[in-house]
């Protein structure tokens, strides 16, 4: 199965860019330990559409179309349930051993996720109640792919 971070709007090169990098980096490297196939980021850009509904729907498709057949979609999403570190990886290792051809961490750009792909999702969560900016979210979201993995492989970094 494979990890997917899709994220609306382009990571620009700075600090945020560099430590998504090193999250991606270390997940990819341990990714086979645990029985993952890989992690691929992807990104698509913001919708230039006039209303907030239609730009929502545009990146929706945009999105969407980053996910293969059978895969497990995670909306993040500051509406969501902010849940643990573990609760997180148990997530992925169902979604691994129940055979799904991916697991996809989804992230809306600055209008939020279409209530679509909310409503796709199998599970919403959030990094807590407050809203984060894009570049922050991606960091996080790459370190808890990298935590989850570390978790399920009994790796000492997750010290919980």
């Amino acid at each position: 199965m494979k990890l997917i971070l899709g994220a609306v709007g382009r990571l620009k090169a700075g600090p945020e860019r560099d430590l998504t990098s090193r999250y991606e980096d270390r997940a990819r490297a341990a990714c086979r330990s645990v029985g993952l196939t890989g992690l691929e980021m992807r990104e698509t850009d913001e919708s230039r559409a006039r209303r907030p509904d239609d730009r929502k729907a545009e990146e929706a498709r945009a999105l969407e179309a980053f996910l293969p057949p059978g895969a497990r979609l995670v909306a993040l999403d500051e509406r969501g349930k902010a849940i643990s570190s573990e609760a997180f990886a148990a997530d992925i290792a169902r979604a691994r051993d129940e055979g799904a051809s991916g697991y996809a961490l989804l992230i809306g750009g600055p209008d939020g996720l279409d209530p679509a792909i909310r409503q796709r999702a199998s599970m919403t969560i959030a990094f807590g109640a407050m809203t984060w900016p894009h570049q922050l979210a991606r960091v996080m979201a790459a370190e808890q792919l990298y935590r989850a993995i570390t978790i399920l492989s009994g790796h000492p970094y997750h010290r919980a």
